[in-house]
């Protein structure tokens, strides 16, 4: 028995991948709201003081707290919705990708400020 044929024997195929797809598409958007709350915080003052959880950090404190809750959340929805089933990973990480580099882009300084 080659290797090869040992790798394609043991992953099964009826394996379904929703908790995972879950994992990564709640990755991708964690990462956007964490980049919209940055922007939003930057651009309105009373945003800014609403996501002060810890004065001496300023905005960022909340801004992360509430990034880091949207992604336990979505995770969490996600995976009760998708888990037993096998949406397509090729679409989900499409998606999650686009969301990470708008994320990154958005964050850019020279192009966040235009925002």
């Amino acid at each position: 028995m080659s290797s090869q044929s040992a790798i394609s024997q043991d992953s099964a195929p009826g394996l379904p991948n929703g908790s995972a797809a879950a994992a990564i598409l709640s990755a991708g958007i964690g990462s956007f709201t964490l980049a919209l709350l940055t922007i939003v915080a930057d651009q309105s003052a009373t945003v800014k003081s609403m996501l002060s959880i810890y004065k001496p950090t300023g905005a960022l404190s909340g801004v992360t707290t509430f990034a880091m809750l949207a992604w336990i959340v979505v995770w969490a929805i996600l995976d009760w919705r998708w888990r037993g089933r096998n949406p397509s990973l090729k679409r989900i990480n499409v998606i999650a990708f686009a969301l990470l580099a708008l994320s990154l882009l958005a964050t850019f300084p020279p192009l966040g400020d235009l925002l």
